[in-house]
């Protein structure tokens, strides 16, 4: 007990400090990801087929491959995998939980730190932050996807301007969009190129444009797939078809973005209203630990450390999901 005690005083650093080495190894195992990344799918593809090929040379797989086909057999890890390839991050399924594991031993270190006046508001919040920070590869995985599909809606008018255009052209649908593959930005490129090599690998179109829209959730990309099966089984002219259509996606994608100007001030004020008590308690707690410590401390009545902290966080969440209800408004 002696010795912990005297070894109490340095706890705060030793935490900061493992904090720090784990945020750091976040840091390199993205950035190693991010390179391997923007390499050629060739050159990716050999290289895995380089590894397969030796591990089949020396008479078995290597261990974490086998836990990531395990993890992405199950229904939780395929949905993860899913969720993966919609951001388009260039991680398995092993490496995420792993990214999940560290950034869930960095929030508790944090919580640790700030939690520092007393032992029981450090055990509390050491608690709250692992649970908490765990969550944020899954926020930024859906915020990444999220994002991702928006831009792709944005650009899905010009996409199928060009694909109507092609077809008055001359070109069959697979040959506008291998034109578009070749032409469109960033992700409608590399989501079309996707399209043309399942079919080339013998997939059916429409099945291929099925997983295009399993990659990519959006209304708008539904109507286009919908037209193209249903001109593909009664025919019709597919261009006069993609000229309306793109119209429309136009004219959406235009509503959407006056509505988010429009609303804008509500949305910043939500963040404002939610981030503001905390972001404070949160300084406070880190400038002057023992000010904030009687509300985290058991010897107090419960209306102190318990039911002051929760019902203010409820209230909190609970204006922050109404104001978002209120400037949510559907297209």
């Amino acid at each position: 007990m002696e010795i912990l005690a005297q070894l109490t005083p340095y706890l705060p650093y030793v935490i900061a400090g493992v904090f720090f080495l784990v945020v750091l190894g976040v840091f390199a195992m993205v950035a190693q990801r991010a390179d391997g990344g923007g390499r050629d799918v060739g050159d990716r593809l050999n290289q895995f087929a380089d590894r397969r090929a030796q591990q089949a040379r020396e008479g078995g797989a290597r261990p974490l491959a086998e836990i990531d086909a395990r993890l992405s057999q199950g229904k939780r890890g395929s949905q993860t995998a899913r969720d993966l390839a919609r951001a388009d991050l260039k991680l398995t399924v092993t490496e995420f939980y792993g990214l999940k594991l560290l950034t869930a031993i960095a929030g508790a270190g944090l919580g640790a730190f700030i939690g520092r006046a007393s032992f029981e508001a450090q055990v509390l919040s050491a608690l709250v932050g692992f649970v908490l920070l765990s969550f944020i590869p899954n926020l930024y995985v859906g915020w990444a996807a999220r994002a991702r599909v928006t831009k792709f809606n944005n650009q899905l008018g010009d996409t199928i301007n060009m694909m109507a255009n092609s077809l008055r052209s001359g070109y069959s649908l697979l040959q506008s969009m291998e034109l578009v593959s070749r032409e469109a930005p960033q992700p409608t490129s590399a989501e079309f190129r996707r399209v043309v090599q399942e079919v080339g690998l013998g997939l059916s179109t429409e099945a291929a444009m099925d997983n295009l829209l399993k990659r990519l959730p959006s209304e708008d990309l539904d109507l286009l797939i919908t037209a193209v099966k249903i001109q593909m089984e009664s025919g019709g002219n597919l261009s006069q078809i993609l000229d309306t259509i793109g119209h429309t996606i136009r004219e959406r994608v235009r509503i959407k973005g006056e509505i988010r100007t429009l609303t804008a001030q509500g949305r910043i004020s939500a963040y404002v209203i939610t981030g503001l008590p905390i972001g404070l308690a949160l300084f406070i707690t880190m400038v002057n630990p023992g000010y904030m410590a009687p509300i985290f401390t058991f010897g107090m009545p419960p209306q102190a450390w318990c039911c002051l902290p929760l019902a203010s966080l409820v209230m909190i969440i609970a204006g922050f999901f109404a104001i978002m209800k209120i400037v949510d408004i559907e297209v």
